[in-house]
């Protein structure tokens, strides 16, 4: 069984149609018993760093995420928002993060740049892989996916980076250690591409 977190942060019935599609149906969820139930769990979202933080604590939902992705290591996806959260802070706001990855979440600075990109970043990019792994797998040419986002995650470890994009500069998009995964484009928004890699994620054995 696939949960996705509802912490009250985004419209999630968009990735559990995407699930569907790849015969992967999701169950959409903020009840501890049910998500204590996973073999795989999502966290998705857009907004607020400290109000994804803050929803997740005052939902008790904190304690029952680690016990399932840090000790019985299952299958784990953030998307987004729910990417940010796994690391320690963000320049966004005040509320410690995750801390599940030596990561912290920066704000867009092109300094002197001359192209005045305009920030979010919003819309269709490419990836450039930094390693093979199954999550981006078979996924054609050139492929394409969707962001939106103002802030990105910036790990410490440079073996956690799984793909990076380029706005301005480079950037961490694709996040993942162990049973951890995490993309900053949102994959249910990608047409194909974010397909494939939702169904990579489903036939993913960590």
């Amino acid at each position: 069984m696939i949960v996705i977190v509802d912490y009250g942060m985004g419209n999630l019935g968009s990735i559990a149609n995407m699930l569907k599609q790849v015969g992967a149906p999701a169950i959409i969820s903020a009840d501890p018993q049910v998500i204590t139930g996973a073999e795989r769990l999502i966290l998705a979202g857009v907004g607020a760093f400290d109000a994804g933080m803050e929803r997740l604590h005052n939902l008790g939902l904190i304690p029952t995420l680690e016990r399932m992705v840090l000790e019985q290591e299952i299958p784990f996806l953030g998307i987004c928002l729910g990417m940010q959260l796994l690391g320690r802070r963000s320049e966004e706001g005040q509320r410690p993060g995750l801390g599940w990855l030596e990561a912290d979440t920066v704000r867009f600075d092109f300094g002197a740049n001359p192209a005045r990109l305009r920030i979010p970043h919003m819309g269709w990019n490419e990836l450039q892989p930094r390693t093979s792994h199954p999550l981006l797998q078979d996924l054609g040419e050139e492929p394409r996916f969707y962001f939106v986002h103002s802030f990105y995650v910036r790990c410490d470890r440079r073996e956690d980076v799984l793909a990076q994009t380029e706005y301005g500069l480079w950037f961490d998009a694709v996040v993942g250690r162990g049973n951890l995964l995490g993309t900053q484009f949102h994959p249910e928004k990608s047409h194909r591409y974010g397909k494939k890699v939702l169904q990579n994620f489903v036939e993913w054995r960590p």
